[in-house]
């Protein structure tokens, strides 16, 4: 059950095999030479196609499916995906299986591994190319959020203005709106190849980073409330509304504000700490996500709504929206964050900070022992026998794609062998989270041998000795 519920896991994210993505229905010309006409130093003559960064780039027909636009690279990966799944499960069927391996079991098992393995390097070829494409899609729609969101600022305050008029505080506030746009814009232009203006909340596991995320939205809050009594500043006409608004800043003022900014960016510098030491301590299992989504300020590493980040989310978002709403009530001053609202949001962060030094998943190796097929007679372990590896956190739950699974690893002595892949219908019985199966090869010399596994993350577990006999 454990195989087969691993298999359907990995299935979720698998892509398929090795039909190449349709183009245009121009012929393609061959690379340009340097130092020639259409070369990537010179200038492309009319009618050549232009390079593949200019292509992806430039805007495409809603049904292109060149495998240079991002859309064209989805249907890539999709189309992999479905060659995966049939070969898979036509595989898992006995289907396609050369007669010169059928006449023995291991073999057999062998030809089918190394088939589905092939298969699942190119649909991971095709997903990394997929999610290049995505990112230049994303940050072109960060920057109609960006925007959309000065837009929905603007006629917020046209619509309130016909009962409270027009006032400086409303010009003060636009101007701040379309000057951190633009600066936006422009930070999104520069990270457009890593997702826009999410790409410093972006980790360096590929998913969005929920501290980051809580951080960036304290500092946005923030500067936007600093330029807005900058601006009612260079507008200001008399010296009482200016000393007004230079008292506004006043830290007795914005205390908990500034309190609650500081919590926030400390804690998104330590969990990235914390995180990149147990990575590199083997105690924190991670693999990159094919792309960040939304879904992952609220989830863990397999998409499970995970307490301390939602809870966090939750609760500095509450505190962001009130202190919008004292800002738009008090113009003059920065957001005076009350310190029982500043203080629940150093307990959330507190939380979710405590959650990330808990939090750990190195796989372990319980015990190894002989495979036992039905009717087989009990013995010691040979060369040639299979052996079941039991343990657990075999495979963590950001690398149960085909490729990832692909490339464990059981070290038995200095022999390493691959551990095969054993396809159902719908997934994989091997390998799963707690169990795997590999043979033991004639290169192994009898005697005592140290077994070991490279997790599907790259993670060494314990070691555990056997004894081979002759």
């Amino acid at each position: 059950m454990a195989g087969r519920e691993a298999g359907n896991t990995a299935d979720d994210t698998s892509g398929a095999g090795v039909t190449p993505a349709p183009g245009h229905p121009t012929d393609e010309a061959p690379p340009p030479v340097p130092h020639q006409a259409g070369a990537p130093d010179d200038k492309p003559a009319p009618g050549e196609p232009a390079g593949e960064a200019e292509q992806a780039d430039a805007p495409h027909p809603h049904t292109c499916t060149c495998p240079v636009c991002p859309r064209g690279t989805r249907a890539a990966h999709r189309e992999a995906q479905a060659a995966f799944r049939a070969r898979r499960d036509a595989l898992a069927a006995g289907e396609g299986l050369p007669a010169a391996v059928s006449y023995s079991a291991g073999a057999s098992r062998q030809w089918i591994s190394d088939e589905l393995t092939q298969a699942a390097r190119e649909v991971g070829a095709r997903a990394r190319a997929e999610a290049e494409g995505w990112y230049v899609l994303l940050w072109r729609r960060t920057v109609y959020v960006v925007w959309g969101s000065v837009a929905a600022l603007f006629l917020g305050q046209v619509a309130t203005a016909f009962t409270a008029g027009w006032t400086a505080a409303r010009t003060a506030g636009l101007l701040a709106a379309l000057l951190g746009g633009g600066l936006l814009t422009g930070a999104a232009h520069l990270h457009g190849r890593r997702g826009g203006v999410l790409a410093p909340v972006i980790g360096e596991d590929n998913r969005l980073s929920t501290s980051r995320a809580v951080a960036a939205f304290w500092v946005l809050l923030t500067a936007y409330a600093v330029l807005v009594l900058a601006g009612r500043l260079a507008f200001a006409s008399g010296d009482g509304e200016r000393d007004t608004l230079l008292a506004g800043l006043d830290l007795a003022r914005g205390a908990g504000l500034v309190t609650v900014l500081a919590v926030t960016c400390a804690v998104a510098v330590v969990v990235r700490r914390v995180v990149a030491v147990r990575v590199q301590g083997q105690r924190l299992q991670k693999a990159q996500a094919p792309r960040p989504r939304a879904a992952d300020l609220l989830t863990d590493d397999s998409g499970r709504a995970h307490f301390a980040d939602t809870q966090y989310v939750l609760v500095s978002a509450v505190a962001v929206v009130y202190a919008l709403v004292r800002l738009a009530r008090r113009p003059d001053q920065l957001p005076d964050l009350p310190w029982g609202l500043a203080l629940l949001v150093l307990v959330s962060a507190a939380t979710y900070l405590a959650s990330k030094y808990a939090e750990g998943s190195r796989p372990v190796i319980h015990a190894v022992v002989r495979a036992r097929e039905a009717g087989d007679l009990d013995g010691p372990i040979r060369t040639g026998d299979d052996i079941e590896i039991r343990g657990a956190g075999f495979l963590p739950p950001s690398a149960r794609t085909p490729d990832r699974l692909a490339r464990m690893v059981v070290r038995i002595g200095a022999v390493h062998v691959h551990v095969p892949l054993v396809p159902v219908p719908g997934g994989f019985t091997n390998p799963s989270d707690t169990t795997l199966v590999v043979p033991v090869p004639v290169e192994v010399e009898p005697g005592k041998a140290e077994v070991q596994l490279v997790s599907a993350a790259g993670v060494e577990t314990n070691k555990v000795t056997i004894e081979v006999g002759d």
